[in-house]
C-alpha cells in the first residue's frame, strides 16, 4: 500500500515584521546599488564631474576665513592655521547637510522603487546617506593638501577620527529617517529643510572656534549636538592645538542617540503607509 505524503504550510503573522532587521541584510545588495546609483547619478552630465566635491568645500573655507578671521577678527585653535581651522568643521558640516537634505528626501525621490517592490524602506534613506559620505571622502583630498600647504603634522589624535565620523554619520540618519517619514505624508518638509540647514550653518561652530562662546553660554550651545561632533573633528586634525571639551562630547552622543531612536521609531511607524500615501 503506497503512502501519500503532505506538505503542511504554515502562515505566520507579522512574519515581515518579525525577520524586518534580517531582511536589510538579505537586501544588501539593493542598498550599494542605490548608494552607486545616487553616486553617479549626482555627476553623471556636469562639466567638472568630481570636482564639484572639491571646488564647493573650498571656495566655502575662504570666504569664512576672511569673514571670520580677517574681518571679524576671531580667534583660532591655538596655532593651528586659521583656514585649517576652518575645513576641519567645515567637513563634518557638510556631510551632515548634505545627508540629512538628500535622506529627507530620498522616499519621494524613489516613490516608483517604492511603490511596486517589496523591501525594507529603511534602507533608501540610509543608501541617501552614505552618497554623502562619498562626497566627504571626496573632500578629505583638500584637507590633506591644506596640510602639506602648511606643513603641518596631526598628532595621535588624529586616529582617533572614524569615531567622530560615526558620530556625524548617526547625527544626520536620525532626522533624516524622521523627516523623510513625515516628508511622505507632508510634502511641505522639502522646502523646511533648506532653511533649517541653512540656519544651523550660522548656529554651529564651523566658520569659528566654539571657545569664543562665553562659558556661561556653553551648556545651551552644547544642546546642538553638532557642536560636539564639530569639536571633535577639530580635536582629531589639529591635535593638541585644538581641545575637546567632555560636556560638549557627551552631551552630543546623548542627543545623537535619542534622535536615531526616534527616527527609527516614526520611521516604522509609517513605513507600512509609505506605499499608499507616496
Amino acid at each position: 500500500m503506497r503512502e501519500s505524503s503532505t506538505t503542511t504550510i504554515v502562515l505566520e503573522a507579522d512574519m515581515t515584521e518579525r525577520h524586518y532587521w534580517r531582511d536589510i541584510y538579505r537586501y544588501r545588495e539593493l542598498f550599494w546599488v542605490l548608494a552607486w546609483r545616487d553616486v553617479s547619478v549626482r555627476y553623471k552630465q556636469t562639466i567638472f564631474g568630481l570636482a564639484w566635491a572639491l571646488v564647493r568645500p573650498f571656495l566655502t573655507m575662504v570666504v569664512f576665513t576672511v569673514v571670520f578671521s580677517k574681518v571679524a577678527k576671531l580667534p583660532g585653535e591655538g596655532a593651528a592655521p586659521y583656514a585649517l581651522m576652518v575645513f576641519a568643521g567645515l567637513l563634518p558640516w557638510q556631510f551632515f547637510a548634505s545627508a540629512l537634505t538628500d535622506s529627507s528626501n530620498s522616499l519621494i525621490s524613489n516613490a516608483n522603487l517604492i511603490g511596486k517592490v517589496y523591501f525594507p524602506r529603511l534602507i533608501v534613506p540610509t543608501a541617501a546617506v552614505v552618497t554623502s559620505f562619498a562626497d566627504f571622502l571626496i573632500s578629505f583630498i583638500i584637507l590633506i593638501a591644506l596640510m602639506l600647504w602648511y606643513q603641518f603634522l596631526p598628532g595621535w589624535q588624529m586616529l582617533t577620527l572614524p569615531l567622530f565620523v560615526i558620530m556625524a554619520f548617526m547625527a544626520s540618519l536620525g532626522p533624516g529617517l524622521y523627516i523623510a517619514s513625515l516628508n511622505v505624508k507632508y510634502r511641505d518638509f522639502r522646502y523646511i529643510i533648506p532653511f533649517v540647514v541653512q540656519l544651523g550653518l550660522y548656529v554651529s561652530p564651523v566658520g569659528f572656534s566654539s571657545s569664543v562662546v562665553p562659558e556661561e553660554w556653553r551648556l545651551l550651545y552644547a544642546l546642538n549636538p553638532m557642536v560636539g561632533v564639530i569639536d571633535g573633528f577639530r580635536w582629531a586634525i589639529l591635535g593638541s592645538e585644538s581641545s575637546l571639551r567632555m560636556t560638549s562630547f557627551l552631551m552630543s552622543w546623548m542627543l545623537i542617540v535619542f534622535f536615531l531612536w526616534l527616527g527609527i521609531r516614526q520611521f516604522r511607524k509609517m513605513e507600512k503607509s509609505f506605499a499608499d500615501l507616496i
